[in-house]
């Protein structure tokens, strides 16, 4: 097995601030590796294992155009020496290869480390669990391991259960940004009874409550709700300096899809005095940072302030 998921570093813990009597640290997830950072170092680490154990050689999976999932994907595969394909959302993409590479930093990449893609259209996309286009993946592109959109199954939740250390059940309040729930199931399973865990979803609405309790038999989580900024990758100008200006004031990078909207809410709820005096907030980083730049295309285009790197 490839040196990336059995040789990485012990992180500690870094102290962000503290606010209102309230201590807020960092677990950061996103210095485990260059390119393979975060919760998805944690989600593909066993399926990856399997993967190599079953005698498979083509990873394949599902992900949109800036997709931190095939970024890292596609590195983790590089290094393991498999095959990696990515089925991308948008078949406008495929028209131009060339074209959407120089434009796509994220596809670009994924595209240097060996990945081969699948340009489907978003209706097509939507079916990306269905037997029929499996069965046409199969036909394409032969026997494969599939990872699921985002990486999360139980094998990820496994992986994401490794992201809290003993040291971490001195905290009162774990903190974790949301996509698909499955770092955040593995939080709650790896937490203290006397921990609540928070999770800041990214997209709008409240349908990851199912998602998470597929993987978990605790309760002592709550999602909220507020901090999505109008959805899965909208970002507005106040979010942008918050962003900017953490990065200044704390020397952290982060990024506006997930752990920037987690930041920005944990600061708010400890303003508004949602936390009482002396506890301890942990909030883990969960890395994201390559698609900064494909964001910042996007603001620019859009005449809005960039995301500083």
């Amino acid at each position: 097995m490839a040196a990336v998921f059995d040789d990485h570093p012990e992180i500690p813990n870094q102290f962000v601030t503290e606010l209102n009597g309230v201590s807020v640290y960092m677990k950061r997830e996103d210095l485990l590796h260059p390119h393979v950072s975060g919760n998805k170092f944690r989600k593909l680490k066993y399926n990856l294992k399997n993967a190599i154990s079953e005698g498979h050689d083509t990873l394949l999976t599902f992900g949109g155009a800036f997709s931190n999932h095939i970024a890292a994907t596609a590195a983790a595969g590089k290094e393991c020496d498999l095959k990696t394909i990515g089925v991308i959302r948008g078949e406008e993409l495929g028209k131009d290869l060339e074209k959407t590479l120089r434009e796509n930093p994220t596809l670009n990449f994924a595209a240097s480390c060996g990945m081969e893609f699948d340009f489907v259209s978003r209706s097509a996309y939507r079916e990306k669990t269905s037997e029929a286009m499996l069965k046409r993946l199969r036909e394409k592109f032969g026997k494969f391991y599939l990872v699921p959109e985002g990486g999360t199954n139980v094998l990820a939740v496994k992986g994401c259960e490794e992201i809290l250390s003993e040291e971490d059940k001195e905290f009162d309040v774990l903190c974790c940004a949301m996509g698909t729930g499955g770092t955040i199931s593995g939080i709650i399973n790896a937490s203290a009874e006397d921990q609540k865990v928070l999770g800041f979803p990214a997209l709008k609405g409240d349908f990851l409550r199912p998602e998470v309790e597929k993987f978990t038999k605790k309760n002592n989580w709550e999602i909220i709700t507020n901090y999505h900024f109008g959805g899965y990758a909208k970002v507005d100008r106040s979010l942008i300096d918050f962003v900017n200006g953490f990065k200044k004031e704390f020397g952290i990078q982060l990024d506006p899809v997930y752990t920037g909207k987690m930041m920005y809410g944990i600061f708010e709820l400890i303003s508004k005095g949602n936390f009482s005096e002396n506890t301890r907030i942990l909030a883990v980083h969960t890395g994201g940072l390559q698609g900064i730049s494909g964001m910042n295309n996007r603001l620019k285009n859009k005449n809005l302030p960039q995301i500083e790197l």
